[in-house]
């Protein structure tokens, strides 16, 4: 791949359009786009002046190296390994597959392709994370015994239905724990650790709540408690509670470190006991990092510079042929921390394993595990998306999200 740029797919000409745009930037040439919402696919293409699919099977006979998933949460893992199946580098965004079954399948596939498949997860990279990564490597605060991580992302109901077109759209479906990658991601970026098991308790929504008016049957946030694999025990919360923020704090053996809760959230705070200080250590010093390569393009990026980082590093990982730090293993924690925080949420708090698919021996007994809350996996002992059981959208929800989907075009159910 040295000295040829890469040539890589987009799937999703929603999301997908901030990677597409991204290509050049990295040293890869964007050659074509897929999504079925053909409209959308049009315009994004005609403006990039790159193909356009809407039949993913006929989007992978075109000559490419990588492709980029950025298409529904929950559909990642069966493109992911038709894609590794037919030789191109993959990366996948948000969650690496729906069901523990998918995440076998997935480990095995990137194994048996020999191919980079890179995880997505795009908050370890904000400035004040990658700082702390280097804190922590650097022994700053010791050993982490606990840590903390919230992504609280609350909207209204006008933002939430623009988001989810449909009465079947992810977004309407998807138990409260199951977005917690950005929670959980900087936790084990910064601590070079992985969750083992987690006990989880999921917050139903309160009929008093005056942003209701919308489809949704689900929950409205968790708390998930992660014992991680040196011991230290994490709590990540998320994810639609009032309150807009990221938060990420760690106490360790001998300090402690976080990014800002109020002001300027760019800013970080390290803490020093007395007796604990070093040649050099005061007893609380904040200041606002900067990220350590490539300023100017992690800065204008979005997410805190993530998706510059995420597409920079898949580049890097397709040149050096070298898996890239967030492994297709790290995407599967992250990914089962939220499956097994909702089995956990249904079974009243009681812990559950994260399995190590990293061994072939755990993954065989969860191969033919197909449990999962989607409408389209509905049949007899597959779960409900939210702890009180089975939820139907209000009249008024129904009629306005509808109105909704109606302004901004969309023609489906």
């Amino acid at each position: 791949m040295v000295g040829r740029k890469i040539k890589v797919g987009v799937v999703g000409a929603r999301r997908g359009s901030n990677f597409a745009s991204m290509a050049e930037k990295v040293g890869m040439k964007l050659v074509a786009l897929c999504d079925t919402w053909e409209e959308r696919l049009n315009e994004v293409g005609s403006r990039l002046g790159v193909s356009t699919y809407t039949d993913f099977d006929k989007f992978l006979e075109h000559d490419m190296d990588a492709v980029v998933l950025a298409n529904y949460f929950h559909q990642h893992a069966p493109l992911a390994i038709k894609a590794l199946e037919s030789g191109r580098h993959v990366m996948s965004e948000t969650s690496a597959c729906k069901t523990l079954g998918e995440g076998v399948r997935l480990a095995r596939a990137v194994e048996k392709s020999g191919k980079i498949y890179m995880f997505a997860e795009n908050y370890p990279y904000f400035a004040y994370n990658q700082e702390m990564r280097r804190l922590y490597k650097a022994g700053e605060i010791g050993e982490v015994q606990y840590s903390e991580g919230e992504y609280v992302h609350p909207t209204s109901s006008y933002i939430f239905n623009q988001l989810a077109p449909g009465m079947k759209h992810w977004r309407n479906h998807i138990p409260s724990t199951y977005y917690c990658t950005h929670a959980m991601g900087p936790l084990m970026y910064i601590t070079d650790t992985r969750p083992v098991s987690v006990n989880a308790q999921s917050i139903p929504r309160s009929e008093k709540d005056l942003q209701n008016q919308h489809v949704r049957v689900t929950d409205i946030g968790s708390v998930i408690i992660a014992k991680m694999s040196n011991g230290s025990v994490s709590r990540i919360i998320g994810i639609n509670l009032r309150g807009h923020g990221n938060w990420y704090r760690f106490h360790g053996t001998r300090g402690l470190m976080e990014n800002l809760r109020t002001g300027n959230k760019e800013m970080l705070r390290i803490v020093h006991e007395e007796w604990d200080r070093k040649k050099g250590d005061v007893a609380e010093k904040i200041y606002q990092p900067d990220f350590p390569i490539h300023l100017n393009m992690a800065k204008k990026a979005g997410h805190g510079g993530g998706d510059f980082f995420t597409s920079y590093d898949f580049a890097q990982a397709i040149r050096r042929n070298e898996q890239p730090y967030f492994n297709v293993y790290r995407g599967l924690d992250m990914t089962l921390v939220g499956i097994q925080g909702w089995r956990s949420c249904l079974a009243n708090g009681a812990p559950f394993e994260v399995p190590d698919f990293r061994d072939e021996s755990v993954r065989k007994n969860y191969q033919d595990d197909d449990w999962s809350p989607f409408p389209e996996d509905k049949k007899p002992g597959q779960p409900w998306p939210s702890i009180k059981g089975e939820i139907k959208p209000s009249v008024e929800g129904i009629a306005y999200a509808r109105k909704v989907w109606a302004e901004m075009g969309y023609k489906g159910e």
